[in-house]
């Protein structure tokens, strides 16, 4: 059996690859090594460095303070976790009001479109304000912040949360809804087995993103007097005289933002190349 012999013309072109490749590995080689002689240069050799990092990157105040803003930083995650249950529940009932047809359901519409709205355009630290500090004074009781975070948080992403799925579910094409029907699919059953499924692939990147804003966000609920991991922080600063405990608490949302982060792109690229399968010659 005669071996395939590649000829002369693929040889030049496997050639030329592999020289543009070691090319490539030698420019970001370079770049590399010149970033770091300018960062050297500018930033860790000024001298106001060795203040910065005195301020900022004490590791003996690091050690000291990492027990309590690891104490506060669990709370951000109970408010994050029942955030993901509750603005998953309701944005999806908003996305559904929103895209009810029919002149009877227009009041529905309205309201739910009212709602995105307001609260898309909202500050939340003004609605964490409002709700935070008007609703108890509203119902004249003592309201936990864990629970007036996690309503801060649905309802100002829900408004974006809704949006994302209200877009994936119009994303679907009408024919795919009319071949449902006409198979004698009600309205709630095209939606959960031919709607929802095919709109899913459109809405995680959005939603994993919007997932990413909302693991920082939940930061800000120290100004209701929760004690998390920016309340401890802001102590540990206090009393060590020292930025420190911010960066510790920095950190803790950045590793807990990463992995969300890296499975986002991930998703995204995976989803790409599988949509552009054989568009590239």
């Amino acid at each position: 059996m005669t071996l395939h012999q590649p000829s002369a013309l693929e040889l030049d072109r496997r050639a030329f690859r592999r020289r543009q490749s070691q090319r490539s590995v030698l420019v970001a080689i370079g770049s590399t090594i010149a970033f770091a002689a300018l960062a050297w240069v500018f930033v860790f050799n000024t001298a106001g460095w060795t203040a910065v990092q005195q301020a900022f990157f004490n590791p003996a105040v690091a050690v000291q303070a990492f027990p309590r803003v690891w104490e506060g930083f669990l709370l951000n995650l109970q408010v994050l976790g029942w955030s993901v249950v509750t603005v998953s529940i309701f944005a999806l009932i908003v996305a559904l009001l929103r895209t009810l047809r029919g002149p009877v359901f227009f009041p529905v519409r309205f309201v739910a479109a009212a709602y995105t709205d307001l609260f898309r355009g909202l500050p939340f630290i003004i609605v964490l304000y409002l709700f935070g500090f008007g609703l108890p004074t509203i119902l004249n009781t003592r309201i936990s912040p864990v629970v007036l975070g996690v309503i801060a948080v649905t309802l100002t992403y829900s408004a974006y949360v809704a949006e994302v799925i209200r877009a994936g579910i119009e994303s679907v094409h009408p024919s795919q809804r009319l071949a449902a029907r006409a198979l004698g699919l009600g309205h709630v059953q095209t939606l959960r087995r031919v709607v929802l499924p095919q709109a899913l692939r459109k809405m995680t990147p959005p939603l994993m993103n919007d997932f990413i804003s909302m693991q920082k966000d939940v930061g800000l609920v120290s100004i209701l007097g929760a004690m998390d991991a920016v309340a401890a922080a802001r102590s540990e600063a206090s009393l060590a005289y020292n930025f420190t405990p911010y960066v510790v608490a920095g950190v803790l949302f950045v590793l807990l933002a990463f992995p969300t982060i890296r499975l986002t792109d991930w998703y995204t690229a995976r989803l790409r190349d599988r949509e552009q399968a054989g568009s590239v010659l």
